[in-house]
């Protein structure tokens, strides 16, 4: 049993920026930080459009940003945590300069910014095209500078410890939920550890992976929403999925997609259909710019009435040169498999790409149980809203990082974190009565059931009879995999298919409660926006 005052799980920009700035507040303390992969491997590795800030107040204003994030949010966005992450983001952002981190520059010195859909002016800080690879590595190297910060890495995080591991009865309903720690399955001994902390911070990424096709690394399967439920606490909006319009078509590809930045959009890049047609201006007056659930609507609406997989994206006009300058990452990939783009249009679909809800905090991270917190895409702030604005997500991770670290250190300096009151009754894991599953097929099979069914029925467009569907198919892959984990030793696959079954549910449930069509949640059997503008919290 290890003891730690400062608990980190995840090695995203979230993650890492709060454990930085925690190891400089207090370097005699140890902050530990857990990862379930290797340290890079990250959503934030594969963020290539770029980081949306104000930093350029002579063309653009805190007022303009706001505006198009809350118009993209379509009525459901907190204004006041929109407000905070915006007029904070620039000073998050020079903070990461100050790292290292390299934004591309014009001849004259001043930053190139890009421009993509939603947003009115030209604010996209990027770095080529793989800008989250480049803030991930001067993070991790700051982060290398600090001996009191320990990564762990191949740690698969269990669940949180609650009450609930005391014996109590813990539900929606009990008003001071604490969280003491985690149980963590270390994949290097494939022991099962306890660790306790007097604060832990959930950075653990995205859930992209419960769809057939996602830009979402494999990594991404929702666990830490997933444990959170599980420990009753709060999740909001789950239904706002967004897909990315432009993921790059390979035909027979499941899981992971190669992602087309919207910013080659931004560029000038033009969607077609089948037949050469540009159609972004069928629907939508901001045309190849318009938010990104008008664009993936569009393009689904096009494969459906055409009787493709896919559309093109037509880069066909630009200088070759400022596309390799751009986009070489893009370049080479779609090189690779014979596309050369100055002669063939980019086969392109939609695929998963950002969960907009999650863990409900507060705009100091705060969870709904104490000493918890949670940061980035697993969490749901209030910045989004109903559809996020793109290259928010990074800004809104280092903001209500910054946020955390005021908070907890403040508690720190001031003795309010608490010691651990039952750290001699905390029992240690219990996998007494379970063996290895025997055919590992139970668990392939049905994850393979899992992305069928919420990619076929709880997808870009749904409806009420898709989603009663959806809901009985995930009710018995829920039960069939709850008594495989029950009479099973832990693993990777079996963590990761439980948890992913949670988020499954999660998101056809707040579907089904909301009874309209707002931003990322189109149902044609509700296709107005309804009258009453709420959250639909589980």
């Amino acid at each position: 049993m290890q003891q730690v005052d400062f608990l980190v799980i995840g090695t995203g920009i979230a993650g890492l920026t709060y454990a930085y700035k925690m190891a400089q507040q207090f370097p005699e303390r140890k902050i530990l930080v857990l990862t379930k992969a290797a340290a890079d491997e990250t959503n934030t590795k594969y963020a290539q459009g770029g980081v949306a800030v104000v930093n350029d107040t002579e063309h653009d204003s805190f007022e303009k940003h706001i505006e198009d994030t809350l118009i993209a949010g379509d009525g459901l966005c907190n204004k006041k945590v929109v407000e905070i992450v915006v007029t904070e983001g620039p000073d998050r952002i020079n903070e990461l300069i100050a790292l290292g981190t390299n934004f591309d520059k014009e001849a004259d010195g001043d930053y190139k910014r890009g421009k993509e859909g939603g947003h009115s002016e030209f604010r996209i800080l990027h770095h080529k095209d793989v800008t989250g690879w480049e803030m991930e590595r001067a993070l991790l190297e700051a982060v290398g500078t600090c001996p009191n910060i320990e990564i762990v890495k191949h740690c698969f995080v269990i669940d949180l410890i609650t009450q609930h591991h005391l014996g109590y009865l813990v539900t929606k309903a009990t008003p001071d939920i604490e969280c003491y720690g985690v149980y963590v399955l270390n994949l290097r001994t494939n022991g099962i550890e306890t660790i306790l902390a007097k604060t832990t911070y959930l950075a653990s990424g995205g859930n992209g992976q419960v769809y057939r096709t996602t830009t979402n690394p494999g990594i991404a399967t929702g666990d830490g929403v997933a444990m959170v439920y599980r420990a009753k606490g709060r999740i909001e909006n789950m239904e706002f999925i967004q897909f990315h319009p432009t993921a790059l078509f390979e035909a027979g590809l499941t899981g992971q997609a190669f992602l087309i930045t919207e910013a080659v959009r931004g560029d000038g890049g033009i969607l077609r259909n089948k037949d050469g047609e540009a159609f972004m201006e069928k629907y939508d007056a901001r045309k190849d710019l318009a938010p990104r659930d008008i664009v993936a609507r569009a393009i689904d609406s096009e494969m459906k009435r055409t009787g493709t997989e896919h559309v093109w994206l037509d880069c066909r006009h630009f200088e070759l040169e400022k596309f390799l300058e751009h986009f070489p990452n893009i370049y080479e990939k779609c090189k690779s498999i014979g596309i050369d783009i100055t002669r063939n249009m980019i086969p392109v679909s939609p695929a998963a790409h950002y969960s907009c809800g999650g863990i409900k905090v507060n705009e100091w991270g705060q969870t709904s149980i104490r000493n918890l917190y949670a940061v980035g895409e697993c969490s749901s702030t209030g910045l989004h809203g109903a559809n996020r604005l793109a290259s928010n997500s990074l800004l809104e991770a280092m903001v209500f990082a910054h946020r955390c670290f005021e908070q907890v250190s403040k508690k720190a300096l001031n003795g309010e974190l608490n010691a651990h009151h039952y750290e001699g009754e905390i029992p240690e894991w219990n996998a007494k009565g379970t063996m290895q599953p025997k055919e590992m097929i139970l668990i392939t099979q049905s994850l393979k059931e899992l992305r069928q069914v919420m990619s076929d029925y709880v997808g870009i467009v749904r409806n009420n009879i898709r989603l009663e569907r959806a809901s009985k198919r995930l009710d018995l892959l829920w039960e069939e995999t709850e008594q495989l984990y029950r009479s099973s030793k832990v693993s990777p696959q079996l963590l990761e298919l439980r948890n992913l079954i949670t988020i499954g549910y999660l998101i056809v449930k707040g579907a089904i409660f909301r009874k309209e069509s707002r931003g990322l949640n189109y149902n044609t059997d509700y296709p107005e926006k309804s009258v009453l503008v709420q959250n639909v919290v589980l």
